[in-house]
Protein backbone atom coordinates (compact mmCIF):
# COMPACT_ATOMS: atom_id res chain seq x y z
CA UNK A 1 0.00 0.00 0.00
CA UNK A 2 3.11 2.04 -0.23
CA UNK A 3 3.16 4.93 -2.69
CA UNK A 4 5.79 3.04 -4.96
CA UNK A 5 5.90 5.59 -7.62
CA UNK A 6 9.55 5.22 -8.73
CA UNK A 7 8.51 2.69 -12.09
CA UNK A 8 9.28 2.75 -15.70
CA UNK A 9 7.46 5.26 -17.75
CA UNK A 10 3.79 3.46 -19.50
CA UNK A 11 3.53 3.13 -23.14
CA UNK A 12 2.27 6.49 -24.75
CA UNK A 13 -1.39 6.89 -24.49
CA UNK A 14 -1.40 4.42 -21.24
CA UNK A 15 -1.95 5.18 -17.32
CA UNK A 16 -0.38 2.02 -15.95
CA UNK A 17 3.49 0.96 -16.70
CA UNK A 18 3.82 -2.94 -16.80
CA UNK A 19 5.50 -2.93 -13.39
CA UNK A 20 2.48 -1.17 -11.55
CA UNK A 21 0.50 -3.29 -9.81
CA UNK A 22 -2.94 -4.38 -10.74
CA UNK A 23 -5.87 -2.07 -10.41
CA UNK A 24 -6.82 -4.06 -7.78
CA UNK A 25 -5.87 -7.41 -5.12
CA UNK A 26 -8.47 -10.35 -4.60
CA UNK A 27 -7.84 -11.93 -1.30
CA UNK A 28 -9.23 -15.29 -0.08
CA UNK A 29 -10.53 -16.11 -3.61
CA UNK A 30 -11.49 -19.88 -2.76
CA UNK A 31 -13.46 -18.39 0.44
CA UNK A 32 -16.61 -20.34 1.71
CA UNK A 33 -19.03 -17.70 2.78
CA UNK A 34 -21.45 -16.06 1.03
CA UNK A 35 -20.08 -12.56 2.11
CA UNK A 36 -18.37 -10.07 -0.47
CA UNK A 37 -15.95 -7.35 0.73
CA UNK A 38 -14.89 -4.64 -1.04
CA UNK A 39 -12.14 -1.88 0.02
CA UNK A 40 -12.19 0.61 -2.32
CA UNK A 41 -10.34 3.04 -1.08
CA UNK A 42 -7.15 0.57 0.34
CA UNK A 43 -4.21 2.44 -1.07
CA UNK A 44 -2.43 5.43 -1.53
CA UNK A 45 -0.47 4.59 -4.55
CA UNK A 46 -0.45 6.99 -7.77
CA UNK A 47 0.55 5.88 -11.33
CA UNK A 48 4.24 6.97 -11.60
CA UNK A 49 2.51 8.78 -15.12
CA UNK A 50 0.62 11.22 -13.13
CA UNK A 51 3.47 12.36 -10.96
CA UNK A 52 1.96 12.40 -7.23
CA UNK A 53 -0.91 14.24 -8.96
CA UNK A 54 1.57 17.09 -7.67
CA UNK A 55 1.01 16.22 -3.87
CA UNK A 56 3.56 15.50 -1.63
CA UNK A 57 3.92 11.90 -0.34
CA UNK A 58 3.08 12.76 3.02
CA UNK A 59 -0.14 14.54 2.31
CA UNK A 60 -0.75 11.29 0.31
CA UNK A 61 -0.51 9.22 3.08
CA UNK A 62 -3.54 10.91 4.89
CA UNK A 63 -7.12 10.42 4.99
CA UNK A 64 -7.00 12.43 2.09
CA UNK A 65 -5.65 9.52 -0.41
CA UNK A 66 -7.09 6.89 0.82
CA UNK A 67 -9.20 4.95 3.71
CA UNK A 68 -6.25 4.60 6.64
CA UNK A 69 -6.56 1.56 8.35
CA UNK A 70 -9.94 -0.10 6.48
CA UNK A 71 -7.46 -2.43 4.14
CA UNK A 72 -6.08 -4.07 7.43
CA UNK A 73 -9.72 -4.16 8.20
CA UNK A 74 -10.96 -5.71 5.90
CA UNK A 75 -7.98 -8.35 4.85
CA UNK A 76 -8.47 -9.55 8.91
CA UNK A 77 -12.35 -9.84 8.10
CA UNK A 78 -11.57 -12.19 4.79
CA UNK A 79 -9.77 -14.37 6.70
CA UNK A 80 -12.53 -14.88 10.36
CA UNK A 81 -15.26 -14.52 8.02
CA UNK A 82 -13.83 -17.23 5.06
CA UNK A 83 -14.92 -14.04 2.55
CA UNK A 84 -13.41 -12.92 -0.45
CA UNK A 85 -12.44 -10.11 -0.38
CA UNK A 86 -11.24 -7.31 -3.69
CA UNK A 87 -9.21 -4.07 -2.79
CA UNK A 88 -8.10 -1.14 -4.86
CA UNK A 89 -4.24 -0.99 -5.68
CA UNK A 90 -4.84 3.49 -6.26
CA UNK A 91 -5.91 6.27 -4.50
CA UNK A 92 -9.25 7.34 -4.77
CA UNK A 93 -7.66 10.63 -5.87
CA UNK A 94 -7.00 8.97 -9.18
CA UNK A 95 -10.65 7.84 -9.85
CA UNK A 96 -12.83 7.40 -7.12
CA UNK A 97 -14.05 3.80 -7.32
CA UNK A 98 -17.26 3.93 -5.29
CA UNK A 99 -18.72 7.31 -7.31
CA UNK A 100 -20.27 6.90 -10.45
CA UNK A 101 -18.36 8.14 -13.37
CA UNK A 102 -18.98 11.96 -13.62
CA UNK A 103 -19.93 12.79 -10.73
CA UNK A 104 -18.00 15.83 -9.41
CA UNK A 105 -16.03 13.70 -7.13
CA UNK A 106 -15.20 10.89 -9.18
CA UNK A 107 -12.18 12.48 -9.79
CA UNK A 108 -12.06 15.32 -7.17
CA UNK A 109 -10.40 18.59 -7.76
CA UNK A 110 -9.96 19.11 -3.82
CA UNK A 111 -10.33 16.64 -0.63
CA UNK A 112 -11.06 18.73 1.93
CA UNK A 113 -8.76 21.67 2.46
CA UNK A 114 -6.20 20.59 -0.19
CA UNK A 115 -6.49 21.39 -4.04
CA UNK A 116 -5.31 18.41 -6.12
CA UNK A 117 -3.18 20.38 -8.70
CA UNK A 118 -3.26 17.00 -11.09
CA UNK A 119 -6.77 16.88 -10.81
CA UNK A 120 -7.60 20.54 -12.34
CA UNK A 121 -8.83 20.64 -15.78
CA UNK A 122 -8.71 16.88 -16.60
CA UNK A 123 -8.76 16.16 -20.12
CA UNK A 124 -11.58 13.74 -21.33
CA UNK A 125 -9.21 11.79 -23.31
CA UNK A 126 -7.40 11.41 -19.57
CA UNK A 127 -10.63 10.77 -17.62
CA UNK A 128 -11.66 8.00 -19.96
CA UNK A 129 -8.09 6.31 -19.46
CA UNK A 130 -8.34 6.49 -15.61
CA UNK A 131 -11.74 5.17 -16.24
CA UNK A 132 -10.85 2.60 -18.18
CA UNK A 133 -7.57 1.48 -16.53
CA UNK A 134 -8.22 1.55 -13.07
CA UNK A 135 -12.48 1.89 -12.64
CA UNK A 136 -13.97 -0.42 -14.98
CA UNK A 137 -11.60 -3.73 -14.37
CA UNK A 138 -12.65 -3.49 -10.22
CA UNK A 139 -16.21 -2.98 -10.55
CA UNK A 140 -15.54 -5.93 -13.70
CA UNK A 141 -14.27 -7.95 -11.25
CA UNK A 142 -16.12 -7.37 -8.30
CA UNK A 143 -19.39 -8.74 -10.80
CA UNK A 144 -17.53 -12.10 -11.47
CA UNK A 145 -17.11 -12.65 -7.62
CA UNK A 146 -20.67 -11.38 -7.24
CA UNK A 147 -22.27 -13.68 -10.07
CA UNK A 148 -19.47 -16.55 -8.74
CA UNK A 149 -21.33 -16.95 -5.57
CA UNK A 150 -24.63 -16.63 -6.87
CA UNK A 151 -23.91 -19.82 -9.97
CA UNK A 152 -22.54 -21.80 -6.59
CA UNK A 153 -26.19 -21.12 -5.00
CA UNK A 154 -25.37 -18.79 -2.41
CA UNK A 155 -27.36 -15.62 -1.80
CA UNK A 156 -24.01 -13.16 -1.67
CA UNK A 157 -23.69 -9.98 0.67
CA UNK A 158 -21.76 -7.51 0.02
CA UNK A 159 -20.28 -5.39 2.61
CA UNK A 160 -18.41 -2.49 1.96
CA UNK A 161 -15.35 -1.27 4.28
CA UNK A 162 -14.00 2.32 4.55
CA UNK A 163 -12.85 4.71 7.42
CA UNK A 164 -13.52 8.06 8.27
CA UNK A 165 -11.48 11.30 9.75
CA UNK A 166 -11.71 12.03 13.20
CA UNK A 167 -11.71 15.89 12.16
CA UNK A 168 -13.17 17.10 9.33
CA UNK A 169 -13.73 20.64 8.47
CA UNK A 170 -12.39 21.60 11.92
CA UNK A 171 -15.64 19.91 13.50
CA UNK A 172 -14.60 16.35 15.78
CA UNK A 173 -17.07 13.61 14.68
CA UNK A 174 -18.81 11.83 17.72
CA UNK A 175 -19.14 8.39 15.81
CA UNK A 176 -16.32 5.44 16.17
CA UNK A 177 -18.20 3.56 13.95
CA UNK A 178 -20.54 4.48 10.98
CA UNK A 179 -23.11 1.89 8.99
CA UNK A 180 -24.25 3.39 5.90
CA UNK A 181 -27.44 1.72 4.05
CA UNK A 182 -29.40 2.45 0.68
CA UNK A 183 -31.82 -0.45 0.03
CA UNK A 184 -31.63 -2.86 3.33
CA UNK A 185 -32.43 -0.43 6.06
CA UNK A 186 -33.38 -3.42 8.46
CA UNK A 187 -30.06 -5.38 7.90
CA UNK A 188 -28.19 -1.96 8.82
CA UNK A 189 -30.44 -1.07 11.75
CA UNK A 190 -29.96 -5.07 13.45
CA UNK A 191 -26.45 -4.40 12.94
CA UNK A 192 -26.25 -0.71 14.62
CA UNK A 193 -27.84 -2.39 17.18
CA UNK A 194 -25.43 -5.40 18.13
CA UNK A 195 -22.77 -2.68 17.90
CA UNK A 196 -24.36 -0.48 19.85
CA UNK A 197 -24.88 -2.48 22.78
CA UNK A 198 -21.63 -2.15 24.84
CA UNK A 199 -22.13 2.20 24.52
CA UNK A 200 -20.41 2.25 21.03
CA UNK A 201 -21.56 5.45 19.44
CA UNK A 202 -22.74 4.29 15.80
CA UNK A 203 -23.97 6.75 13.35
CA UNK A 204 -26.85 5.74 11.47
CA UNK A 205 -25.89 6.67 7.58
CA UNK A 206 -22.95 9.32 9.36
CA UNK A 207 -20.72 10.75 8.79
CA UNK A 208 -22.02 9.60 5.26
CA UNK A 209 -25.39 9.08 4.31
CA UNK A 210 -25.66 6.30 1.44
CA UNK A 211 -29.07 7.34 -0.05
CA UNK A 212 -27.02 10.74 -1.29
CA UNK A 213 -24.27 9.36 -4.11
CA UNK A 214 -21.60 8.25 -1.74
CA UNK A 215 -22.50 4.31 -1.84
CA UNK A 216 -21.76 3.89 -5.59
CA UNK A 217 -20.29 0.26 -4.89
CA UNK A 218 -23.34 -1.22 -3.07
CA UNK A 219 -25.83 0.09 -4.87
CA UNK A 220 -24.36 -0.36 -8.40
CA UNK A 221 -23.84 -4.29 -7.84
CA UNK A 222 -25.99 -5.04 -4.58
CA UNK A 223 -28.47 -2.38 -4.09
CA UNK A 224 -30.08 -2.48 -7.44
CA UNK A 225 -30.22 -6.02 -8.10
CA UNK A 226 -31.74 -6.71 -4.49
CA UNK A 227 -28.93 -8.39 -2.76
CA UNK A 228 -28.02 -7.71 1.02
CA UNK A 229 -25.41 -5.19 1.31
CA UNK A 230 -24.34 -2.30 3.94
CA UNK A 231 -21.29 -0.05 4.29
CA UNK A 232 -18.86 0.48 7.32
CA UNK A 233 -17.44 3.39 7.96
CA UNK A 234 -14.78 3.25 11.15
CA UNK A 235 -13.16 6.48 12.51
CA UNK A 236 -9.56 6.31 12.03
CA UNK A 237 -7.75 6.58 14.99
CA UNK A 238 -9.36 3.72 16.25
CA UNK A 239 -8.25 1.69 13.89
CA UNK A 240 -3.95 3.34 13.39
CA UNK A 241 -2.67 0.23 15.33
CA UNK A 242 -2.61 -3.34 15.14
CA UNK A 243 -4.49 -3.53 18.38
CA UNK A 244 -6.96 -1.38 16.74
CA UNK A 245 -7.49 -3.01 13.74
CA UNK A 246 -7.45 -6.27 15.52
CA UNK A 247 -10.06 -5.30 17.86
CA UNK A 248 -12.07 -3.67 15.13
CA UNK A 249 -12.64 -6.30 12.44
CA UNK A 250 -13.25 -8.82 15.52
CA UNK A 251 -16.10 -7.29 17.22
CA UNK A 252 -17.31 -6.69 12.91
CA UNK A 253 -16.76 -10.29 12.50
CA UNK A 254 -19.09 -11.23 15.49
CA UNK A 255 -21.78 -8.68 14.87
CA UNK A 256 -21.96 -9.43 10.42
CA UNK A 257 -22.05 -13.28 11.50
CA UNK A 258 -25.41 -12.52 14.00
CA UNK A 259 -26.87 -9.83 11.88
CA UNK A 260 -25.85 -11.99 8.33
CA UNK A 261 -27.38 -14.61 9.49
CA UNK A 262 -31.03 -13.55 10.37
CA UNK A 263 -30.99 -11.73 7.01
CA UNK A 264 -29.79 -13.92 4.25
CA UNK A 265 -30.78 -17.73 3.23
CA UNK A 266 -27.05 -18.34 1.24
Amino acid sequence: MSLGNQQSKPPSGQLLSATEPHPYHICNPDAGSSIVLTCDHASSRIPSSLANLGLPPDILETHVGWDIGAAEVAARLATTLDAVLIASNYSRLVIDINRQPGHPDSIAERSEHVVVPGNQNVQDSDRQRRQAEVFEPYHQALGALIQGKMDRGHEPAVVALHSFTPVYHNEQRPWHIGVLWDTHRDLARALIDQLSRDGTCVGDNQPYDARDAVGFTTLHHAGHKGLTNVLIEIRQDLIETETGVEQWADRLQIALQTVLREHTHG
